[in-house]
């Protein structure tokens, strides 16, 4: 099966502290892969310059047979992206909301009407087109970032802790969601979580990352056999030592970033 992500000795420094230190990895085309890691550990650093909103310090990213750097239109129209941060505009509708995306992804109105439609049924938010986001609930907004970051059909789709902050019950119900996008339309999901059951039960592949290393990479399956132990908490702990910390929301304005990166198109 080919790779549509190719990441070959991928290095980022910030001044003197290193994000992510000399990491390589494949991501086949269809699969599910998490990135399984603590708070600092380099996730979303990563996934920032996979989808061009970092330039890496060294090493090599090819998306979708493009580099980040020097094909950022191709590898933008290659992905969509849900970020930890909300990202919605609150005083818009959820159709508003998802017209708006598509109007940036050039995708042709015609196109656009049926595809939100679509996608909107297949998160349960057709009936609440027409509601303004403040009146939604967290769990319906996240459904909301996932259609939204379907809408121009992209080949790969990034999650970065997707979860955070929702209840187990709204989380169960996101990646049944996922789960069915990627079996019906054969799109590419790269997740980033701290949460065990999640990397365990969902991705088919599971990279686990910490202070900016791959540890180690497989099924969850491979992972417990190689340190001979029966759950993924016992083999992460095994790995790296320790328990996975909590991680807190925060950080990046999405919007902002948006804007940033289509002013450079």
């Amino acid at each position: 099966m080919i790779s549509i992500i190719e990441v070959k000795n991928l290095t980022k420094k910030f001044k003197d502290f290193i994000a992510v230190n000399d990491i390589s990895f494949e991501v086949k085309t269809g699969e599910i892969f998490a990135f399984l890691g603590p708070n600092g550990a380099g996730k979303s650093t990563t996934i920032k310059m996979l989808t061009t909103l970092l330039s890496p310090t060294s090493g090599i990213i090819k998306i979708n047979g493009f580099d980040p750097v020097k094909n950022q239109d191709d590898v933008r129209k290659s992905f969509g992206i849900v970020f930890q941060d909300p990202s919605l505009d609150e005083e818009l509708t959820a159709y508003e909301n998802m017209d708006f995306h598509g109007v940036l992804y050039n995708v042709e109105k015609n196109l656009r009407t049926k595809r939100i439609k679509e996608l909107l049924d297949i998160v349960d938010l057709w009936d609440r087109k027409d509601h303004l986001v403040k009146t939604f609930s967290g769990g319906m907004r996240r459904r909301l970032e996932i259609a939204r970051g379907l809408l121009h059909h992209p080949k790969i789709f990034f999650l970065d802790e997707p979860t955070l902050g929702l209840d187990p019950q709204t989380r169960n119900q996101m990646w049944t969601y996922v789960s069915d996008l990627n079996k019906k339309e054969g799109i590419t999901i790269f997740f980033t979580t701290h949460y065990m059951e999640e990397a365990e039960k969902i991705a088919q592949k599971i990279a686990v990352i910490d202070h900016g290393r791959i540890i180690t990479q497989g099924t969850a399956e491979e992972l417990k056999k190689s340190t001979k132990t029966n759950s993924l908490e016992e083999a992460f702990l095994s790995l790296t030592g320790k328990k996975i910390r909590d991680e807190e929301a925060g950080g990046i304005d999405h919007m902002r970033m948006m804007r940033n990166m289509w002013r450079k198109k």
